[in-house]
């Protein structure tokens, strides 16, 4: 799931780099020695936000339209590219344990063809989330 986000940066006073903020993510502040560090760090920031909400089952934010934030003076506007997937499969941790019911024969077949019927299962969850999500944001 691939996701962009506002963020606001504004250049730290103290010291050289930047802070960044994204709106749409309440809390969601974090900041870097430069520009690029700043845009990674936010990155970072806004997966961790978005992967909490979705391990602890919440839905998380839509993103506003980039023309839509406030920006203070002396800060300016960028866009944050998220890949949910990467960002979970890198640090997600927590799993939880189901218990299925499918048919013997099936069992037989996955088992005899070695089928992973855990990463099975969550692709197709993963593939129809994602379909769902893309038919609600239109």
């Amino acid at each position: 799931m691939k996701l962009i986000y506002p963020a606001i940066f504004t250049a730290c006073e103290e010291k050289e780099g930047y802070t960044v903020e994204v709106p749409d993510l309440p809390g969601c502040v974090t900041e870097g020695d430069s520009l690029s560090d700043a845009i990674e760090m936010g990155t970072d920031a806004a997966g961790g936000w978005i992967l909490t909400e979705l391990e602890e089952g919440r839905s998380y934010p839509k993103a506003s339209e980039q023309t839509d934030i406030i920006i203070p003076e002396g800060s300016f506007a960028g866009l944050l590219a998220l890949d949910i997937d990467a960002y979970a499969e890198k640090y997600g941790n927590k799993a939880v344990r189901k218990n299925i019911t499918i048919p013997a024969w099936l069992n037989t077949y996955g088992e005899k063809n070695n089928i992973n019927f855990s990463k099975l299962l969550t692709d197709a969850l993963m593939e129809r989330a994602l379909s769902e999500q893309k038919r609600t944001v239109k």
